[in-house]
């Protein structure tokens, strides 16, 4: 099964992310079948000033 590798600025809360798991999950055992235990992810939070759009750093855009 899959391993999924999510990589997204800090911030959101450990609610968000229980949910967005589940919701992973959830749809790779519809579409791709297996059991949710063999589904794998790893979430990378990223700080504002280490990620960069159009030559900003988003620590900039605020």
């Amino acid at each position: 099964m899959p391993t999924y590798h999510v990589e997204m600025m800090e911030g959101r809360t450990v609610e968000q992310k229980r949910k967005l798991v589940e919701e992973i999950t959830r749809v790779s055992v519809e579409v791709l079948g297996g059991s949710p235990e063999s589904v794998d992810i790893i979430i990378t939070d990223i700080k504002r000033h280490d990620w960069a759009t159009g030559g900003k750093l988003w620590l900039d855009r605020e």
